[in-house]
């Protein structure tokens, strides 16, 4: 594991910069990704803060996670006692993050968080800036699930975003406040877009690179969660018809 980087600077009681990370059994990656998001907060906002959400981890990744949030004011951790789903540990971090503009992604290491700077070029002009991934190194069989999923979104929503699930966005505090997110899983991205683009905010994108996994599992295409995510879709449907 790599050393927590101490940072004794105080924050101000709203930050300027909110980094979340939604984490479940990632301890191979949570020291590098820590770090180099304090390095990355420092150089880009120095008044930011960076949020962490432990869904329930049965590894090491809790424990990791207590040593920076130790060694460094600025990380800050929301823990569920038991995992609850990727959508319910991004909306809890979204919930708890202070920052006028508040940025998420995941800790899996597959995205550079320096191009989080080629976010924040456009978040004077739009409410949300989303990143899609040029290219997606994810395996085959997650590219055409994607494929099928984001043509399902067009045809119900008009959404017309090239990845709906990429997990590298920033927001305005007006959109996280305004919006109530209601899923637990992976669904969580495109309601949080369907809902905004139904309010009437603005969304650009970004392309940003992507690289594969190296350390943990994914879960994003496990059956169960297709079936909730499709669930989840339909009555979003509904609800905004």
């Amino acid at each position: 594991m790599s050393q927590p980087l101490a940072d004794s600077i105080p924050l101000l009681e709203t930050p300027g910069l909110s980094l979340v990370f939604p984490v479940f059994d990632e301890e191979a990656n949570i020291g590098s990704l820590l770090r180099t998001a304090l390095e990355i907060g420092t150089r880009l906002d120095p008044n930011f803060e960076i949020v962490v959400v432990d869904d329930g981890s049965r590894d090491r990744s809790a424990e990791i996670i207590d040593t920076w949030c130790a060694a460094n004011a600025r990380v800050r951790v929301v823990r569920h006692p038991s995992n609850l789903g990727y959508g319910a540990a991004l909306r809890s971090g979204l919930r708890e993050a202070r920052g006028e503009l508040v940025f998420f992604s995941d800790a899996d290491l597959q995205f550079d968080l320096a191009e989080l700077e080629k976010l924040l070029e456009h978040a004077d002009e739009f409410d949300i800036v989303a990143g899609y991934r040029s290219p997606r190194r994810d395996p085959w069989p997650r590219r055409i699930i994607a494929r099928v999923w984001g043509l399902g979104v067009r045809v119900l929503f008009g959404l017309r975003v090239r990845d709906i699930d990429c997990a590298f966005k920033v927001f305005h505090r007006r959109v996280i406040e305004s919006i109530e997110i209601a899923s637990i899983g992976a669904f969580v991205n495109t309601e949080i877009l369907a809902r905004a683009a139904s309010s009437g905010y603005r969304i650009h994108q970004v392309p940003v690179s992507h690289r594969r996994r190296r350390h943990g599992q994914q879960s994003g295409a496990r059956p169960r969660v297709i079936v909730r995510a499709v669930v989840e879709l339909f009555t979003l449907y509904r609800e905004l018809r």
